[in-house]
């Protein structure tokens, strides 16, 4: 697996990273999320993604992966539901992450991410002072912001932060002129998120309700099957995330063996071609109505 800085940190990430949320499901036995994280390191993936938000994710990395904590980067989000203290508060973010930490078994988190923060509550500053006292006492290497849009924009331009989260992908594209170029240029580590966009070529017909309806309609305005040009949608979708232009890891969602090892036979082919990555570029942007980024 390609490794690559994570910006100007001091950290090493694969490009294909884990996120960890399907493992937090209740339904995933221990034995199944178990096999996956080991199997996860093994195969190279050495970045690691999880949040307060993902039901048991944290607890169960910790649980498992606590013996190799040494073989991966540990990122988890929060900001909300620590015990004892308000949300997007000071107190919720000091204690969430001495929660956090005890969940996860590790004495430091290697990046520290406010979970889709608002702007007004990061311009307020008392959780991004709090994050910043958590990094200054070992607790947190990397202070980082999760989110989207006009928060994701005050975040990279701010210098509280050494790495931001944001939708990349096919269907997802504005940041990646504006937000992760300026994170890029001030050497932040970058993780994309939904690099597949959900898969909406899962739903012959729109998928009404469901998280992926809106990436299915941008899909289908942008041309639907007519884009893949005889490609496979995993090759198109996660090569296109992976590597574009600032990115440093982009993070597959699954609990899947199958799905992770295809992923990473995937990226392992390396970036897709010019002609290809222009032709999906200039597709977005042909078709973008005020497609904003997806929380």
């Amino acid at each position: 697996m390609l490794a690559r800085p994570f910006g100007s940190t001091g950290l090493t990430v694969s490009a294909l990273g884990l996120g960890a949320g399907h493992i937090g499901e209740a339904g995933a036995s221990e034995g199944e999320v178990g096999h996956l994280l080991n199997a996860a390191v093994d195969l190279g993936v050495t970045f690691i993604d999880t949040a307060r938000g993902y039901g048991l994710s944290e607890e169960r990395i910790g649980r498992h992966l606590a013996h190799r904590r040494a073989d991966f980067v540990l990122s988890t989000k929060g900001g909300y539901a620590a015990a004892g203290a308000p949300d997007w508060t000071g107190g919720a973010i000091t204690l969430g992450i001495e929660q956090a930490l005890g969940r996860m078994r590790t004495e430091v988190i290697d990046v520290f991410f406010l979970h889709s923060c608002p702007r007004a509550v990061l311009e307020r500053g008392e959780v991004t002072q709090a994050l910043a006292r958590a990094k200054e006492q070992g607790k947190v290497r990397v202070a980082a912001y999760s989110g989207e849009n006009d928060a994701l924009a005050w975040a990279v331009a701010s210098p509280l932060f050494g790495a931001v989260q944001c939708s990349v992908n096919l269907c997802d594209q504005r940041s990646l002129g504006r937000e992760v170029a300026v994170a890029a240029e001030r050497a932040m580590g970058v993780v994309a998120k939904r690099p597949i966009a959900n898969a909406p070529w899962r739903f012959g017909e729109r998928p009404a309700g469901d998280y992926c309806e809106p990436y299915w309609e941008r899909l289908h305005e942008m041309g639907g099957d007519a884009l893949r040009d005889g490609r496979g949608w995993l090759d198109l979708a996660l090569r296109f995330a992976a590597f574009a232009p600032g990115v440093s890891t982009a993070i597959l969602g699954t609990k899947s063996l199958g799905n992770l090892e295809a992923a990473v036979r995937v990226v392992d082919q390396g970036p897709l071609d010019d002609a290809t990555t222009r032709r999906l570029t200039e597709a977005f942007r042909t078709h973008d109505e005020g497609w904003t980024g997806q929380i």
